[in-house]
């Protein structure tokens, strides 16, 4: 058995998440299943860096699978990529020692929520920006974005439903720039809760549009309250774009996204 890691692009806005799910819907995870098991000859079983939720798109999504099907990797990427929707694409693949696991040998994971800032919403992109009309301050955003990078219970910035075992997680970097319309949140942690993102690009908006102090970011992350939390941001600007593994494996490093992502 060989052990073989890929990367992987996907628009996620006509998906039901990255996993596979019982009611049949949509989702990244089974059509790239179907598509390697094509080319494999034998049932793939895929595990990924991160299960990004409805809506939410990758570009640097890193996943494995076994087996013991003699092919090139070439094959692996030309092969399933043959076989996926056009909104799916393998981008490389490699083989790797058994010891690689896409979920557990990460040490970061970096996402980035891009927001269309104009008073009309945009022809192009609609499902792959999150328009907020509202002029938004850059700065305001960059101060309360400080008091979130560390480690810290995150209980305030995830989901209720989240099954993590803890909201103890390090934020290592938050990152504000703007490019004309569009702002770019760049966010990199060890690991993240689910919504965690969205919910602190939805804190940092409302401080932005000036309808919450600077300080309300800090004040939502000590109340240790969903609650206080505000409203979660849509997942059509939400990107998965990077996953950290430890420079043993030798894995591909490649631009983050594409150029307007950059």
């Amino acid at each position: 058995m060989t052990r073989i890691a890929l990367a992987v692009e996907y628009d996620g806005s006509r998906f039901h998440g990255w996993q596979t799910q019982e009611d049949g819907v949509r989702t990244v995870q089974w059509h790239l299943e179907l598509a390697l098991s094509r080319v494999a000859d034998h049932p793939v079983t895929l595990i990924c860096a991160g299960r990004t939720d409805t809506g939410v798109h990758a570009t640097g999504q890193v996943c494995h699978f076994d087996s013991n099907a003699n092919r090139d990797m070439k094959a692996w990427v030309m092969g399933g990529n043959r076989f996926l929707p056009d909104d799916v694409a393998v981008r490389w693949a490699v083989p790797v020692s058994d010891d690689f696991h896409a979920r557990f040998s990460a040490f970061r994971r970096c996402y980035r929520y891009v927001i269309y800032n104009a008073g009309a919403p945009p022809a192009l992109f609609r499902r792959q920006v999150t328009w907020n009309h509202r002029p938004l301050d850059v700065q305001r955003m960059a101060d309360a974005a400080r008091a979130l990078v560390g480690t810290h219970d995150f209980t305030s910035y995830r989901c209720v439903h989240c099954q993590a075992k803890s909201p103890v997680k390090t934020l290592h970097r938050l990152d504000i720039r703007q490019r004309g319309r569009m702002i770019i949140l760049e966010v990199e942690a060890n690991a993240f809760l689910m919504h965690m993102v969205r919910n602190i690009a939805g804190v940092l908006m409302a401080i932005g549009a000036g309808h919450q102090p600077v300080e309300w970011a800090a004040e939502v992350l000590a109340a240790r309250d969903r609650r206080e939390g505000g409203v979660t941001a849509p997942p059509y600007g939400l990107y998965l774009v990077d996953i950290g593994y430890p420079d043993q494996f030798e894995l591909p490093r490649e631009p983050l996204g594409p150029l307007w992502l950059e």
